[in-house]
């Protein structure tokens, strides 16, 4: 089929280069300018340059629709516009141009968590299983009708970085799957009940803040929702900032004041969190693995020779 491609990062990479070598004609490619933000640094094999290698014309954009834009898609008439990672909504008008429209792939089980970092937060909230959606555009953002959805359980343990590479194997079967459905003809596809739908935002600095008033649960699932290469979960301690390689829940119910750091258990040191900790109702957080900002990783139990003191949210003033 003749295709137009908009994608970005890894994600992109890896559908452009399966769409390549499956024979698909694709005479345009539609990426974002390379950004230093923390998420975009990370997975960031370029769309720009694979497209290169193959003489593909590129268009560098934000936002695609633009005059210039809809002009290029009136002149190559694609059957059909195809999205993996791209950052920014598309108007009807724009995707309008290609005979089928337009598909996007998105590591998510939509309607839930669509926007940005999917993986992340669907870890901090505990969820058991993720998935990719290969999904129509529609005028509403990560909402329009879904032609493929596959699932992924979540393991014990299970990082971010271990999420990434379990879907990301999917992006590209799965687009290629869909383009055959779509050129088969088939228009039976499923709605999304937009009452069921959630959306998230960017992930920032502010977000990986640990909170000791938080459950153990939650704190160790930011953990793992952080996890190298991307942005730590992080505290301080003593006025230094405290990035959390790694944690898991204490067997202990420990009692007193949240980001109290209480005593050695297993291979990490205990700290006393959660909403009711005075109450000696919650169960501790155990730090395994730290890195302090000198860019150095520390087993807990070497950090915090003695125990005592308070990990905080914020520094001192």
């Amino acid at each position: 089929m003749r295709l137009v491609f908009m994608g970005y990062q890894t994600w992109g990479h890896r559908v452009l280069d399966a769409l390549l070598t499956a024979g698909h004609e694709i005479p345009l490619v539609i990426t974002h300018p390379t950004s230093d933000h923390a998420y975009e640094t990370i997975w960031n094999d370029s769309v720009a340059g694979l497209a290169a290698e193959h003489g593909i014309a590129v268009l560098e954009r934000r936002y695609a629709n633009d005059e210039e834009v809809a002009e290029l898609l009136r002149e190559l008439a694609p059957g059909l516009l195809v999205s993996s990672d791209w950052r920014t909504w598309v108007a009807p008008r724009i995707y309008g141009l290609a005979k089928h429209g337009a598909i996007n792939i998105h590591d998510a089980l939509l309607p839930r968590y669509g926007g940005f970092a999917p993986l992340n937060w669907a870890l901090i909230n505990g969820e058991r299983e993720v998935g990719v959606t290969v999904h129509f555009m529609n005028e509403s953002f990560d909402l329009g009708d879904i032609v493929l959805q596959r699932r992924v359980p979540v393991e014990d343990g299970d990082t971010v970085t271990d999420l990434f590479h379990k879907t990301i194997e999917l992006f590209a079967p799965m687009t290629l799957e869909a383009i055959e459905l779509i050129d088969s003809g088939r228009t039976d596809w499923t709605k999304q009940d937009p009452a069921k739908a959630t959306f998230f935002h960017k992930r920032s600095a502010e977000d990986s803040r640990i909170f000791w008033t938080w459950p153990a649960e939650d704190i160790v699932n930011l953990v793992r929702a952080q996890a190298d290469p991307y942005p730590n979960a992080f505290a301080h301690f003593g006025g230094e900032r405290i990035r959390v390689l790694s944690a898991s829940v204490s067997k202990l119910r420990l009692g007193g004041t949240p980001g109290r750091v209480f005593r050695p258990e297993g291979d990490g040191v205990a700290v006393v969190c959660g909403p009711a900790a005075r109450s000696g109702t919650e169960y501790g957080v155990v730090l395994k693995r730290i890195r302090t900002d000198d860019d150095r990783a520390h087993r807990a139990v070497d950090f915090f020779r003695a125990m005592g003191g308070y990990l905080t949210s914020h520094p001192h003033s």
